[in-house]
């Protein structure tokens, strides 16, 4: 990769877009970034303050997203939806690495299509999992312990003033509008739930009860497969956040129950929450820039073209310690072992 081809992020002036450009900037100093905007001065702003970073306008309704035909580049990010897909054709067009994570699991069929028909254009890793894949590959990482697991339920709380700004706040009413139904691994089969079945009371950090409900999301999907666990599911309570009833900011907490077998077979069972006392959004940055570093070959070794999603690229171990470099930390919970 020369110096002159760089990261173009799309919706680089959003909270996940610019959240990820600065761990890269921290983790690669050298590496160089497009921050890619509709607001060329907030675009300009932002990549003054990263430093070796440009600034660029795009328009996402034109296939060449408006950009100048000579500039050249080492991956497309889509921190935003893609919601004509021009920013992964402009990728498999010239063969550069593409990561997306706004699609939701409702929405990446497009995706998914057009990375089979042009399988071997360019490596699409689909990101669109809670946090960009941060709690897949933290939810693996605590697994690591078992020899068979049996049952997996993620428990999050999105406080409802860390939605992620305007573009984030689209993504949930989109996702809502597609289904209100959630999405279950049960007894080995991936079920839709609704109603009562859907309904879950989501535990905070303090012990206290928050409603909500199984939703559709690729983090099922991908734990499921994973870890062959019959039993998955995942629980979403947007609400004040265990930080905000302290007096403090926001606050990121996601309970991770695990329960299966030990060495010898012997029943285990894991309750932790990850968290974070900034809030998602420095989760959501860790899981963006894990993944782009991982595309560019700068951690690992090539990536092949085809669909790609964070748990097949990205060891759960560098993960966990690269939240932990943000400030994000594990605690127990009750019923761990």
């Amino acid at each position: 990769m020369g110096q002159s081809e760089s990261v173009l992020i799309l919706g680089g002036t959003g909270q996940a877009g610019t959240g990820a450009a600065a761990l890269l900037r921290r983790w690669h100093p050298a590496l160089p970034l497009t921050i890619a905007g509709r607001d060329i001065d907030r675009a300009r702003r932002v990549a003054d303050e990263l430093g070796a970073a440009t600034a660029a306008a795009i328009d996402l309704r034109s296939g060449d997203l408006g950009l100048p035909a000579d500039r050249r580049y080492s991956a497309v990010v889509a921190a935003l939806w893609d919601d004509r897909l021009h920013g992964l054709r402009f990728a498999q067009h010239r063969g550069l690495p593409y990561l997306s994570i706004s699609s939701g699991l409702v929405d990446i069929a497009p995706e998914v299509v057009a990375g089979a028909q042009r399988a071997n254009a360019a490596p699409i890793l689909v990101a669109s999992h809670y946090c960009a894949g941060a709690v897949v590959l933290a939810a693996l990482h605590s697994a690591r312990r078992f020899d068979r697991i049996d049952t997996i339920r993620i428990s999050a709380v999105l406080d409802e003033l860390d939605t992620g700004g305007p573009a984030g706040i689209a993504d949930l009413q989109r996702w809502s509008t597609a289904t209100s139904a959630g999405l279950v691994r049960r007894d080995g089969v991936f079920t839709w739930v609704t109603g009562t079945d859907a309904k879950a009371d989501v535990r905070r950090t303090d012990g206290t009860d928050l409603p909500g409900q199984s939703i559709a999301i690729l983090d099922v999907t991908s734990l499921a497969l994973a870890t062959d666990a019959p039993d998955v599911r995942f629980d979403f309570a947007v609400g004040e956040s265990a930080g905000r009833r302290r007096g403090e900011p926001a606050s990121f907490e996601v309970r991770i129950d695990l329960e299966g077998a030990g060495p010898g077979g012997a029943p285990t069972r894991r309750s932790r929450y990850l968290v974070h006392p900034a809030g998602q959004r420095p989760v959501t940055a860790t899981g963006i820039a894990l993944g782009v570093e991982r595309l560019l070959g700068l951690r690992g070794e090539a990536v092949a073209p085809g669909i790609h999603t964070p748990e097949t690229l990205i060891d759960p171990a560098y993960a966990v310690e690269r939240m932990a470099e943000t400030g994000a930390y594990f605690i127990g919970a009750p019923g761990d072992s």
